[in-house]
Formats: C-alpha cells, sequence, structure tokens
C-alpha cells in the first residue's frame, strides 16, 4: 500500500486514467510551478483498477480547457489548512476555444490571419472528438 501524504494548501487531480498523468503535466505546464508538485503514475484504485494523481502544493490556475480535453473524468480535490474545501469531476468541455488546431489543412482557419480563435464543438465524448466550427473536420487533442 502506498502512503501518500495529505498537503496543507493546493490541488489534488484524482482518478486521472492511467498513463494520463505525464501528458497532463506537461500541457498544465506544470514543470513551471516552483512549489512542490507530485506526479503518481499506476496506483491501484478499486475503482479503476489503476489511476494517476497529480498534487499540486500550492494556489496555481488550471486551464479547466486542457484538463477536460485530456482528463475529462478527472476528479478535481481544492485543498486549504489540510482540508478539502471544494470537490468536483471533470467533464469533456461541449465548446473548446483557443487550444486545437483543425486538421484539414484547407480550413480557412489554417491559413487566413484574419480568422479569429475559432471554436470547436464536442461531437463524440467516447473518442474525444471535436468538430471545427468552419469546415467540420473532426479533430482530436494533440500531445
Amino acid at each position: 500500500m502506498i502512503n501518500v501524504s495529505k498537503i496543507k494548501k493546493g490541488i489534488v487531480l484524482d482518478h486521472i486514467e492511467s498513463g494520463t498523468a505525464q501528458v497532463l503535466y506537461k500541457a498544465l505546464n506544470l514543470h513551471k510551478v516552483d512549489d512542490t508538485v507530485v506526479m503518481m503514475q499506476n496506483i491501484s484504485s478499486s475503482k479503476m483498477g489503476k489511476k494517476d494523481l497529480i498534487k499540486i502544493e500550492t494556489d496555481y490556475d488550471l486551464d479547466f480547457t486542457i484538463l477536460g480535453l485530456i482528463a475529462p473524468y478527472t476528479t478535481v480535490n481544492f485543498i486549504k489548512d489540510g482540508e478539502r474545501v471544494k470537490k468536483f469531476q471533470m467533464e469533456m468541455p461541449e465548446v473548446v476555444e483557443g487550444v486545437l488546431q483543425c486538421k484539414n489543412p484547407r480550413c480557412i482557419s489554417n491559413y487566413e490571419r484574419t480568422v479569429p480563435t475559432h471554436k470547436f464543438y464536442l461531437y463524440d465524448k467516447d473518442k474525444k472528438e471535436y468538430r471545427c466550427e468552419y469546415c467540420d473536420t473532426l479533430t482530436t487533442y494533440e500531445e
């Protein structure tokens, strides 16, 4: 049994799909955090079989869009004075803006500089696919 110590203040990302923590760590720019960040992988879980976990021992402005794209079923716990003060489960965002890039090389969004950040709409939750608002091409988040 692994003993994971409590944190006094910060955020705990729990129930991350096994093998996803490293991608999440990079995408959320956690390598830039000056305080302690703990990443654990392949932890035994009665609910999931195996899971990953990330503890951020400071206040941190999470990008919930990125978190929802990469690890949509993660449990987010906010900790203050050693106690959980808020908890919720992530979901895939219905609309994504400014994160994805259309895979269609002929899409106007890829070559027109005048096109503002465009939107992608959730198409298939199981495949984590989003539809481009301009050309309807399906795309997923790339590492």
